[in-house]
């Protein structure tokens, strides 16, 4: 049974990245920049997705956000509370958001109207790193309180993102968290792979953070 598994994965998988070529132009002809937010749970996507919305909306940016859950809309209502508008993808059960998902919810927006659009992924290392979903920019969160060897234990998440977020970095003394061997994990599955750090609790690096995000913007959407 392995080799009908494997084909129907490859047919699986080519179709979705077919999709996703037609997202990432039509996306590119919106002139938004589409940003894929992945990590494990807990990490803090959402708290650095807040942070992130209210910084851009101060510079009078505009910014949109997809939200991948298992179920529940909790992280939703929590962004929306921020002005920015906010969509819900339940994916019950499935443990990563594909290019058929985030297609489906894009039904009725007028991307045109947006700056930004992040897509908040499941929180999971392992399946988002397979799924294109049109993104022009994949940023891996890596949180000081998992540990510095998650890039050696998900390499393929780390291999394909362009940035990494560390953050809770207010918390990297009480945890003990080792810097250099944090980066120098990151370092080994993609030399260079650029980093950030962040604590959305105190701002911390939100500031490094929305320039790159601009640069970013200038460079891709033109």
């Amino acid at each position: 049974m392995a080799p009908r598994i494997v084909e129907i994965r490859k047919n699986v998988l080519k179709k979705n990245d077919l999709l996703a070529r037609e997202l990432r132009a039509r996306f590119a002809g919106a002139g938004v920049l589409v940003v894929n937010l992945v990590s494990s749970p807990g990490a803090g996507k959402t708290l650095m997705l807040e942070r992130t919305l209210r910084a851009l909306g101060e510079r009078g940016e505009r910014a949109a956000v997809l939200v991948g859950d298992l179920e529940t809309d909790n992280d939703a209502r929590r962004l929306g509370a921020t002005g920015a508008p906010v969509r819900q993808i339940e994916t019950h059960g499935v443990c990563h958001l594909d290019a058929r998902m985030v297609a489906d919810r894009l039904d009725g927006w007028d991307l045109g109207a947006f700056d930004y659009l992040f897509i908040e992924n499941v929180g999971n290392l392992v399946c988002p790193a397979a799924y294109d979903l049109g993104e022009q920019v994949r940023v891996a969160l890596l949180s000081v309180t998992e540990g510095e060897d998650k890039p050696v234990k998900y390499p393929v998440m780390f291999q394909s993102a362009d940035l990494a977020l560390v953050t809770k970095i207010d918390l990297a003394d009480a945890c003990e968290f080792d810097r250099a061997a944090a980066y120098g994990n990151l370092r080994a599955v993609r030399a260079d792979l650029r980093v950030i750090e962040t604590s959305a609790k105190r701002a911390g690096g939100i500031d490094e953070w929305v320039v790159y995000l601009a640069t970013k913007k200038g460079s891709v959407c033109v």
